[in-house]
């Protein structure tokens, strides 16, 4: 039964892809979509497939017509013939029953993909060269006193002042770098789930170079997003957002711009929206046109009114520009999964920008408190 149903679900994955569900249909598949993250997962994963698919077929007819060619060359007496009935009957075969191998075949990408990770710890991936994450790799000494970053020398002299210093907490090695920004006003931030993933303890940096602790919440690291908050008694709110955080897809070609820390300061980039979906046509995020560093990875992506549509994350290295954001409706899941726990029960996203009308160098002064410097360790168990 159990793998009936997983064929049935591919056929219905097949028809949504393919645009073959009536209205209702495709409304009711899509909020199924949404609430269950492996079926999401599916459909993402059965795309990518498709697509292979879809060019090796091509292919086929290629070398099909290439075979007809052959043929009527060989009748005419211009070459000599070759044995191809058996290239033949195999396009026709791989032609009529591409659909059914693509049900079938699906079933072992699932399987494998469910595998890739412990194959991926012991081996590199094939493709890294082509897609990267825009998490930073540093080496930098956080010493948490007072959220101070405090250079040796000053340590030191501390010591020789006290005659019983009080046993500070040990030094924090940042490893990694990113970005996040503020949801709330009383700390709650949006980064990337691989800049914290690995990690023990999580600071940010604001501006003004304040550091603040901070803890990981929420991790979903198939959404490539985390819910992290600042959890320090020194961190005071700069206020209400004046930013919305969008529901919906933005259009093809609309201008955006980002904020993030690829530096030790804050910086700004401009572009565009260049595809509805990511790479290799994942849909859970989308290419916009920009350029983008290490560090810059968990930083919003806005819109000309000053609505977040998106988290960046990675980028194509062959490809100039070619940069990928999480869509920032993926923020409002993450949120929703966040609000099973009582303590955060009364969590709410709002979609409405402050900003909007007002031009982008006013915008990004209004901004920029709300945006932080993400550095974090690598865990050690």
């Amino acid at each position: 039964m159990n793998e009936f149903n997983d064929i049935t679900m591919l056929d219905a994955v097949e028809r949504y892809i393919r645009g073959e569900m009536g209205p209702d249909e495709r409304l009711h598949f899509e909020t199924l979509r949404k609430s269950n993250g492996e079926i999401d997962q599916l459909v993402v994963e059965h795309t990518l497939f498709l697509q292979q698919i879809n060019r090796y077929g091509e292919w086929q007819n290629f070398q099909s017509t290439l075979s007809e060619v052959h043929t009527d060359l060989a009748e005419q007496g211009k070459i000599h013939a070759d044995r191809l009935e058996g290239k033949a009957k195999v396009v026709y075969l791989w032609n009529r029953y591409k659909r059914v191998t693509a049900i079938a075949a699906s079933i072992a990408v699932i399987v494998a993909v469910s595998t890739s990770s412990v194959f991926n710890s012991i081996t590199p991936a094939a493709n890294e060269h082509k897609y990267q994450e825009l998490k930073g790799v540093i080496d930098e000494v956080i010493r948490d006193n007072n959220n101070i970053k405090v250079k040796q020398e000053n340590i030191e002299k501390a010591i020789t002042a006290e005659p019983n210093p009080t046993p500070a907490r040990p030094d924090i090695v940042a490893r990694f770098k990113g970005t996040g920004f503020l949801i709330d006003g009383k700390g709650l931030m949006i980064t990337n789930a691989h800049v914290v993933k690995e990690s023990k303890n999580v600071y940010v940096q604001n501006n003004k170079g304040e550091y603040f602790r901070a803890i990981v919440l929420q991790l979903d690291v198939n959404r490539d997003v985390a819910i992290i908050k600042i959890d320090d008694e020194k961190f005071r709110s700069p206020g209400v957002l004046p930013y919305g955080i969008s529901r919906t897809s933005a259009p093809i070609a609309e201008t955006i711009y980002t904020l993030g820390f690829p530096r030790n300061e804050i910086v700004y980039g401009e572009g565009y929206l260049s595809a509805r979906t990511g790479y290799n046509g994942d849909t859970l995020s989308c290419q916009i046109s920009v350029d983008a560093n290490p560090g810059n990875s968990g930083g919003p992506v806005f819109n000309k009114n000053g609505e977040v549509i998106g988290i960046l994350s990675a980028k194509e290295e062959a490809t100039e520009g070619a940069v990928f954001a999480v869509q920032s409706k993926y923020i409002y899941q993450a949120v929703e999964q966040l609000r099973r726990n009582s303590l955060y029960s009364k969590v709410k996203l709002s979609s409405r920008s402050m900003i909007s009308g007002i031009d982008k160098i006013q915008q990004v002064k209004k901004i920029e408190d709300y945006i932080y410097m993400v550095k974090a360790d690598k865990y050690q168990p």
